[in-house]
């Protein structure tokens, strides 16, 4: 189980013939980091977490997570411009520490993308009903709407009499499909839409400044009423909770192999997204909770109703804010769908998989068989599962990546010290150890419900790598013939 693979054993493998094309610069890579987190946790999660657990405070919940994430994106830069290749975390790890902990890593990293993109399309959907509400057009509640809603805090579900999400299903397919036919022409789409969202929020900032009332900041820290609701704690926990918009920077990662000059452009465009999207973050976290009361934002669609404080004068800015939202939306479903085939491709070629899952079309040049099977399973999620359910799954997926890349950074500094190093982790070894220090403080903060739901999805991973991937291992394969040949 700790077989690892060697450095130029992995660049030479990125290199073969028909492989994924490079077509990605740096422009593209951060365009596709702000893509991915500029989504769902700015314009649902951030209503969600003031109103239950930070309150205005919610602002030093987003600097928690910045800062979680700014330790995890230094060690995911180093990875990233050394071992440039398709796979992220999961491959990370591999040449680290070993293969058992790359297929935990692999495994757990589809709590981050697949359930991911279905979180957003989730939350999507609600902007799209909303949204054509305004010209007249009303969807049934029966086929826009998950079957149960979750409470986060109790654990308990209830039914909501609605039978499917039929509008998160469509958004999803339409991404499928456009993903399937190319990256580079999914980069052009994204780029667009993210042009969009940012001059969206932009607008919400600037003209929502002006109608912030700063009554609204007392208490600035509500007083505890339990566990994880108001109080220091009540912080720590929403940040946990919108860790999930933070998401997308390493999602950048996953395209390395695509990227045209990965050991400068990677770095630049994990941590150029990271830090243009944190400063975003801290000011519609200020603007909102200063417009209206925290207890008034645990709806789908806080932004809007923080542009409904501001009365007739801003009633102009509810059509943008909800174009935004779903440019945004839907440019972090492409992103999350773009990761999720990556990563399966590299454990596939792997032989962790099966050869199926690292198919490249001969056309599009792209992982169409991971990409139309990953885009199935997310109708079907984003079809049927509440978004809080979905949100806390994904937060404490990509805290444990997260973790094992600091991790990964710390025992590869001392293993094997004289590799080039394009980008090297500044502050080592204390950024390393803060991250994974952090990350694990943060996956702290979140219920135990959470972590019982991961231990499962878990041991289900480690089922299928004992019954299939151990057997089917490439390099585990490859050593045995050796030994035989040697003896």
């Amino acid at each position: 189980m700790l077989y690892k693979k060697s450095l130029p054993q992995l660049m030479a493998e990125s290199n073969v013939e028909g492989g994924l094309k490079r077509t990605l610069t740096a422009n593209n890579l951060i365009s596709l980091g702000i893509g991915a987190i500029i989504g769902a946790g700015i314009f649902t999660l951030t209503g969600v977490a003031a109103a239950q657990h930070a309150g205005p405070a919610v602002i030093l919940s987003f600097i928690l997570a910045g800062v979680a994430c700014a330790f995890a994106g230094l060690c995911y830069s180093e990875f990233a411009s050394m071992i440039p290749i398709a796979g992220s975390a999961y491959t990370y790890a591999y040449a680290t520490m070993g293969e058992f902990i790359a297929w935990i890593i692999g495994w757990d990293l589809i709590l981050e993308y697949l359930f991911g993109a279905s979180t957003v399309a989730v939350s999507w959907s609600g902007y799209m009903v909303s949204f054509l509400k305004d010209f007249g057009v009303s969807i049934p509640a029966s086929i826009a709407q998950a079957p149960y809603n979750y409470d986060s805090t109790t654990a308990a579900f209830t039914p909501t009499g609605a039978m499917i999400n039929f509008p998160a299903m469509f958004i999803v397919a339409i991404i499928t499909t456009l993903l399937v036919i190319g990256i580079s022409e999914s980069a052009k789409f994204n780029n667009i839409i993210v042009v969009v969202k940012v001059f969206v929020i932009l607008l919400f900032i600037g003209f929502g400044l002006a109608y912030v009332n700063m009554d609204n900041f007392r208490p600035f820290i509500p007083p505890s009423e339990g566990p994880g609701a108001f109080g220091y704690d009540g912080i720590l926990r929403g940040a946990g909770i919108i860790f999930f918009a933070y998401i997308g920077f390493d999602a950048v990662s996953t395209a390395a192999q695509e990227a045209k000059n990965p050991q400068k452009d990677m770095p630049r465009g994990i941590l150029g997204s990271l830090i243009i999207c944190t400063i975003i973050y801290i000011l519609v976290g200020f603007v909102m909770t200063g417009m209206v009361n925290y207890k008034l934002l645990n709806v789908p669609d806080p932004v809007a109703v923080a542009v409904n404080a501001g009365g007739d004068s801003l009633y102009w800015l509810r059509f943008p804010i909800k174009v935004g939202a779903l440019a945004g939306l839907s440019s972090v479903i492409l992103v999350m769908l773009m990761g999720q085939p990556r990563i399966f491709y590299a454990m596939s070629k792997d032989g962790l998989l099966p050869a199926f899952f690292s198919k490249i079309h001969p056309k599009f040049q792209t992982p169409h068989i991971t990409t139309m099977l990953t885009g199935a399973v997310a109708i079907l999620i984003s079809g049927f599962a509440p978004i809080n359910l979905l949100g806390e799954l994904v937060s404490i997926g990509t805290l444990l990546a997260f973790t094992i890349v600091c991790g990964g950074i710390l025992v590869l500094r001392y293993t094997d010290p004289h590799i080039n190093r394009p980008f090297k982790t500044p502050f080592f070894p204390v950024v390393p150890i803060l991250g994974v220090l952090v990350c694990l403080y943060l996956m702290y903060g979140l219920p135990w419900h959470t972590w019982e739901r991961l231990i499962i999805w878990m041991a289900i991973g480690i089922i299928i790598y004992f019954t299939y991937s151990k057997r089917h291992s490439k390099i585990r394969i490859a050593a045995k013939l050796n030994n035989g040949q040697n003896s």
